[in-house]
């Protein structure tokens, strides 16, 4: 399965970024995107189908994603558009795609222009500003009927509704579920004589033991990708992040505090210990994948998407998922894994005005979040984002692995990522900040202020 690139964590624009408002400037990035062969809104789309013509009579409704090409780069949204057309030949789903820059700003310039597609994907601050400024459609009804709502975990809904009126709007629901942490060749650990890691200390042995025979222990890599500090971002919150941001936010708390810098300390010790790959400054996200399906890493920090990549790889049968170390100075309970909702899907509050189209797509939805919608997920190596208990192929391995940590007794999600409930500017700065750890560049008590620095 190919990796997509797009599965980062979903960097928030600012909160109150203003709406693209002239139409010089909007003109001018269409045609720049056009030029990068990404499809504007408005022009004629590409069918899931594969551009065939409509059936005369068929309600005609568009997807649009976050992938230039989404049979390859996502194929469960893919195969759900081709699922429910299979059922609902009265309907057919043209779908999409740009690179995310691409399509988030393609999604303000069609904002303004009054021509959003039926249904999109859109970063969660951007989806916040045009719920607010009534772009988009109140889904509250939708997931009301039918018992919808009930379908969710509350976690995965409550994230994308906006208070800003007396009267909430339920404005997006979940596209894909955020699952991150380490793989472990459990191979590499047993060659050596170790076990999984459970705590920090554990974690620590691993790092020195292998950093000594010349292995290593957690492949990572900082070029052009700094967003991949998945694993780091739990950490975060095993450290009190979710209980404090709100205060450091509101500039009544600071990120410079001595929970946070006890976690920064131990990830300089892992930095000592040798414990990432020693070209981590050079690589990137995708070179350090390759490290560790090579067999030459004993972790990689990712997510459920590289689960399939790795599954068909010469380490997929040895491998397995961790939600990584708990530590005897944190903060809080430390029998946390990440399983967040990532950027929602959202419709568009004119398109909804069209009867026959607001009946379409609100049956795509109800497909998209039914057990059949779901399972294509799990076929694909995703997490479902509703209660639904998935099928999994016994071949699937390394999927399975994060299922169950992520069902296992005692052990719960935060609510959001670390990095998705700040600024862009804000998020940025904690990969730095890790990273700079990591690579020696910052001390903890450095890293931190950079951070700090951007809330003030």
């Amino acid at each position: 399965m190919e990796t997509s690139m797009t599965t980062h964590p979903l960097r928030p624009a600012m909160k109150r970024r203003t709406l693209i408002g002239s139409a010089a400037t909007g003109a001018a990035l269409a045609l720049g995107l056009a030029a990068c062969g990404g499809s504007v809104p408005g022009e004629d789309p590409t069918s899931a189908g594969g551009g065939e013509p409509a059936d005369e009579g068929a309600v005609e409704i568009t997807l649009s994603m976050q992938n230039p090409n989404v049979e390859a780069q996502d194929p469960a949204t893919y195969e759900i558009v081709q699922a429910f057309m299979a059922e609902n030949p009265d309907v057919v789903i043209h779908v999409e795609g740009q690179t995310v820059d691409e399509h988030n700003q393609a999604m303000q310039i069609a904002a303004q222009s009054g021509t959003l597609p039926e249904i999109f994907w859109v970063y969660n601050s951007l989806a916040t500003q045009m719920a607010d400024e009534g772009y988009l459609a109140d889904l509250g009804p939708l997931l009301d009927s039918g018992d919808l709502r009930a379908s969710f975990p509350d976690s995965m809904l409550s994230g994308y509704v906006s208070d800003s009126s007396s009267d909430p709007v339920q404005y997006g629901v979940p596209y894909q579920g955020l699952v991150t942490g380490f793989f472990v060749n459990t191979d590499i650990l047993a060659e050596y004589g170790l076990e999984q890691p459970e705590t920090f200390e554990d974690l620590l042995v691993v790092a020195e033991t292998l950093s000594a025979e010349g292995i290593t222990t957690i492949a990572k890599g900082a070029n052009g990708t700094s967003f991949s500090v998945w694993a780091f971002l739990t950490m975060l919150n095993r450290y009190g992040y979710e209980e404090r941001i709100d205060a450091i936010l509101a500039g009544e708390d600071s990120y410079v505090n001595e929970d946070f810098l006890r976690l920064y300390e131990h990830i300089g010790e892992l930095a000592e210990a040798g414990a990432f790959s020693p070209n981590v400054s050079t690589q990137d996200y995708v070179q350090a994948v390759e490290e560790y399906t090579s067999g030459n890493a004993a972790m990689l920090d990712a997510g459920v998407w590289a689960a399939g990549q790795i599954q068909e790889s010469s380490v997929g049968a040895a491998t397995t998922f961790w939600a990584g170390p708990t530590f005897a100075d944190g903060v809080g309970d430390q029998q946390l894994y990440m399983n967040a909702p990532s950027a929602p899907l959202v419709v568009s509050a004119a398109a909804m005005e069209d009867e026959e189209v607001a009946a379409a797509v609100e049956r795509f939805l109800a497909f998209y979040y039914s057990d059949a919608g779901q399972q294509i997920l799990v076929d694909n190596d995703q997490t479902p984002v509703t209660t639904y208990e998935p099928q999994v192929d016994e071949s699937q391995t390394v999927f399975s692995s994060v299922l169950e940590v992520i069902n296992a007794d005692g052990w719960s999600s935060p609510e959001a990522q670390p990095d998705l409930v700040i600024s862009a500017e804000q998020s940025s700065a904690m990969y730095d900040s890790i990273y700079g750890v990591i690579q020696g560049v910052f001390t903890p008590e450095e890293a931190l202020q950079v951070v700090q620095d951007t809330f003030e």
